[in-house]
This record gives structure tokens, sequence and C-alpha cells, in this order.
């Protein structure tokens, strides 16, 4: 709030007065609306594992060993997307999806009951 004057006397007969006030305003994007992807994430942890770190390796020479034989003159919109493929369908395969937390509802039946229960001890 910047401002606020009452104004006596509106002219009204009741015992009300006229308020005026000045406020600015300042929009807040929460913290999840900026961190949401809408694009896939890989479960990157997995290449801690020897094992898979050698399967995703092998995966990703054979696919780009057989994408080699492209040629110069072929548009470059195709060329991203056989290149964003080659990356994608490997890294799927051999590390899956990253699954994000599901968090849990802080106002659950718990709090409900404990609210009825206040509710009735209050009447």
């Amino acid at each position: 709030m910047l401002d606020v004057r009452c104004f006596r006397g509106a002219g009204c007969d009741t015992d009300h007065s006229l308020v005026v006030a000045k406020a600015r305003e300042r929009l807040a994007v929460s913290k999840q609306a900026a961190q949401k992807f809408e694009g896939e994430r890989f479960n990157l942890n997995k290449l801690k594992e020897p094992e898979v770190r050698k399967q995703y390796q092998i995966k990703n020479l054979n696919r780009f060993a057989a994408s080699k034989n492209l040629s110069d003159g072929e548009d470059i919109n195709r060329a991203r997307e056989d290149f964003t493929v080659n990356i994608k369908t490997p890294t799927k395969e051999s590390l899956g999806l990253h699954e994000l937390k599901q968090l849990q509802p802080f106002f659950h039946e718990e709090c409900l009951r404990f609210l009825d229960r206040m509710k009735r001890a209050k009447m």
C-alpha cells in the first residue's frame, strides 16, 4: 500500500467514510511454474554403472555409424531431426526416463478430522 486516505462527509447520511488507497502490486512467478519442464528427462544416474555406460556407448556408436552416409545437400531441418532421434532413442532404451517425486498433499484426511473435532469442541 502506497497511500491510504479517508474522506469524511461523503453526504450519504450514514456513518461510513469514503476510503481511497493507492497500491502497487508485484506479480511473482511460482517456483514450480518456473521449473516446469515439458521435455523428457533421462535417468542419468544409471550412467554411473559400468555395464549400463558400456551398453549406452555401444548403442550410440551403432546409431551414428548407420547415419554417417548422409549427403551434404540434405535439408538442415531433416538432419537436425535425425540427430535428435539418434540421441534420444538409445538413451531412452539404455537409461530410461527419470521419474519425478510426487509430493504428498499437505492437507489430508487427518487434518480434516482434526478440524471437525475442533469445530465440535467449540460448539
